[in-house]
């Protein structure tokens, strides 16, 4: 009998000791703190789609369009490896122009500006005609990873500064953090193509207003502190 209760006690003592190591008994607090920021974009990826036309008889070729728009982003200091062949029309060009002599190709180029002045000076030295579309595929900021960082810890000291307001509040000191969790909420422009009109030889390069849109950065961080 004895051996039964002394056995009852080491189980008993046993499950305190086990469920004090799993219950976290410390006074806590939990809060957020949210940093944000919105950012005019200084580098834009951009598609522009050239298509072959026909003037009467007269037929203005992919070559000669691109030509043009080799040449002018050349002329507008764009590095080689910021322009790129992005697609053709036709999987297999040569035998579409044998099959239909009047067939017009057409072809996209990616571009990513690092200078927003550029894409309308680009867009002016194209043969308007030849311009199919022009599509804003993304948009992006070439110090957002800086940003970002600097906004992630605003966004913990605001935390931190809430947590000892409310602790002192109650006559009490904050202490270390215990968790740490972050949102990213961060937006940005969405895509947009603008689509070209019938040109006519009179017709202006369509303008774009890229540079008005912004990036929004927004840091969200829960963080639970320890109440002394």
């Amino acid at each position: 009998m004895k051996k039964l209760v002394l056995a009852a006690i080491l189980v008993a003592s046993a499950f305190t000791t086990t469920f004090a190591q799993t219950v976290d008994l410390r006074r806590k607090i939990e809060v957020t703190g949210i940093a944000e920021m919105e950012v005019t974009p200084d580098i834009i990826n951009v598609t522009i789609t050239l298509k072959e036309y026909l003037d009467g008889k007269k037929k203005t070729t992919i070559s000669q369009l691109e030509s043009q728009l080799e040449k002018a982003v050349a002329e507008a200091g764009i590095a080689k490896e910021d322009f790129t062949v992005n697609s053709l029309s036709s999987w297999n060009y040569a035998t579409e122009k044998k099959k239909n002599p009047d067939f017009l190709a057409s072809k996209a180029y990616g571009i990513k500006f690092r200078d927003l002045n550029k894409f309308d000076q680009i867009l002016s030295k194209i043969d308007a005609k030849g311009i199919q579309a022009t599509n804003i595929d993304s948009y992006d900021y070439s110090k957002i990873n800086s940003l970002k960082n600097d906004l992630k810890l605003k966004a913990l000291l605001a935390a931190r500064d809430k947590a000892a307001f409310l602790v002192a509040g109650l006559g009490d000191k904050l202490g270390s953090a215990i968790n740490i969790t972050e949102n990213d909420n961060s937006s940005f422009p969405q895509s947009r193509m603008y689509m070209a009109k019938s040109f006519s030889a009179a017709d202006a390069t369509p303008e774009s207003d890229i540079d008005f849109k912004k990036i929004k950065l927004s840091f969200q961080i829960q963080a639970v502190f320890e109440i002394k």
